[in-house]
C-alpha cells in the first residue's frame, strides 16, 4: 500500500472529506498525482480546484499542487460531491432570489420545498427550479453536475440558501462551511420557557440506531455521531412557548431540531421530533383548541433560516443576507403573544 485512507464526514453531507497517511516507503511524488491515484471518480481539475481553495492540507497546512509528499505526511482534502447518478429536469418553479452574480446565487427558500432531487422525489425541488432559472438566463448546466450545492436546509424549513455556479466557487465556499467560518442564524419557536436567556448546546449528532430516518444526540465522549454546537438566545418569552435565535457553529443534519429536543424544548409542530403535540400548558379544552389552531396556521416545524454571512469565493468580499420571517411563523407568533397576554382569563 502507498498510504491509508480514512473517509470521514457526515453521511449526507454535500462534500467528501478524506484523510491519508503516506506510507514509509513512498517516494517523492506531486500531491495532485498522489491524490489522483487514491481517489475514485476524482478528476485532476477537481483536485486542483480543491488545492486552489486551500482545501488540501498536509500536516494541517495548505499546500500547492507542486508539493511532493513525504513518508508520514498526513493529508486531508475536502472534495465536492460526486457526479449525480440520474439526470435532473429543469422545471418552471417560482424562485425568490435575494442576490445573484456570475459565481453564486442566494435564494429565500419557501417551506415545503425539497432542496435537491433524490430517489424519493426527482421533481419539484429547488435544484429543478434553479436549472430552469439558469437556462432562461442563457446559462446552461450539465444536468448531472450543476447547480453546485454547498449546504441544505430541511424541506419544511424556510429561509436563506446559498448555491454556487461553478465547481471552484463551490469548493471555496465548501471550505468555509468545513472551517465553520460561515455565519448562520435561525429563528425558532420552541415548546416551553427556557431557563436561561442564552446558552450553548454541545452534543454529538448521529442517526438513531433504532430509526435511521431521525437523528439524536450521543455522549460527547463516545465515537458515534459528529461533534455539533448550537448557540441560542432568547428573543421573546410567550408563556408555554419561546421565540429564540439559534446560531450554528457546526452544520449537522437536523441540528437545531435535534439539539432543542435534547434540551427538552422541541420545535413547535416538529412532527419528527415530538413537537406536534401539546407539550406545555393546561388541560382546558379551550387551550387544546387554541394549540390545534396554531398547528393549522403553521403546519410545519417553526424554523426559519434568518441570515447567512460568508466571504465571496471569487471577489473575497464579505457578503451578508437576511430573510424576513415568513407569514405562517409571523401569524403563529401573534397568536402566542395574544394568548400569553390573556392566558389567565378563563383559566
Amino acid at each position: 500500500m502507498a498510504g491509508t485512507n480514512e473517509k470521514f464526514g457526515e453521511e449526507q453531507e454535500l462534500f467528501e472529506h478524506h484523510r491519508f497517511v503516506v506510507d514509509k516507503g513512498q517516494g517523492a511524488l506531486r500531491i495532485d498525482k498522489y491524490l489522483m491515484s487514491r481517489l475514485e471518480n476524482s478528476s485532476r481539475n477537481k483536485i486542483q480546484n480543491a488545492t486552489n481553495a486551500g482545501s488540501v492540507l498536509v500536516n494541517n497546512f495548505p499546500v500547492r499542487s507542486s508539493y511532493k509528499v513525504k513518508p508520514g505526511d498526513m493529508i486531508t482534502i475536502v472534495l465536492t460531491h460526486p457526479v449525480r447518478e440520474f439526470e435532473m429536469i429543469a422545471e418552471d418553479i417560482p424562485l425568490d432570489v435575494l442576490y445573484e452574480d456570475d459565481d453564486l446565487i442566494v435564494v429565500d427558500k419557501a417551506a415545503g420545498m425539497v432542496v435537491h432531487p433524490a430517489y424519493a422525489n426527482y421533481t419539484g425541488t429547488l435544484v429543478n427550479a434553479l436549472l430552469f432559472h439558469f437556462k432562461k438566463a442563457g446559462k446552461g448546466y450539465d444536468e448531472k453536475t450543476g447547480p453546485y450545492l454547498v449546504h441544505r436546509i430541511d424541506k419544511n424549513t424556510s429561509g436563506v440558501l446559498l448555491i454556487a455556479k461553478s465547481e471552484l466557487a463551490q469548493t471555496r465556499l465548501g471550505k468555509q462551511f468545513y472551517d465553520h467560518s460561515i455565519k448562520r442564524k435561525y429563528n425558532a419557536l420552541v415548546w416551553g420557557d427556557l431557563k436561561e436567556d442564552t446558552g450553548t448546546i454541545t452534543g454529538n449528532i448521529g442517526r438513531s440506531q433504532k430509526d435511521r430516518r431521525v437523528y439524536m444526540v450521543y455522549d460527547g465522549e463516545g465515537e458515534y455521531g459528529k461533534h455539533a454546537v448550537t448557540h441560542y438566545r432568547m428573543i421573546e418569552r410567550l408563556g408555554y412557548t419561546s421565540f429564540i435565535e439559534c446560531q450554528l457553529e457546526t452544520g449537522r443534519t437536523h441540528q437545531i431540531r435535534v439539539h432543542m429536543r435534547y434540551l427538552g424544548h422541541p420545535l413547535f409542530n416538529d412532527e419528527t421530533y415530538g413537537g406536534s403535540q401539546i407539550l406545555k400548558g393546561t388541560t382546558f379544552t379551550k387551550y387544546k383548541q387554541f394549540v390545534n389552531n396554531c398547528f393549522k396556521v403553521c403546519p410545519r416545524q417553526a424554523l426559519h433560516a434568518k441570515s447567512l454571512g460568508f466571504i465571496h469565493p471569487i471577489t473575497e468580499k464579505e457578503m451578508y443576507f437576511e430573510s424576513p420571517l415568513p407569514e405562517d411563523m409571523t401569524k403563529v407568533l401573534e397568536k402566542w403573544r395574544n394568548y400569553a397576554a390573556h392566558k389567565m382569563v378563563g383559566e
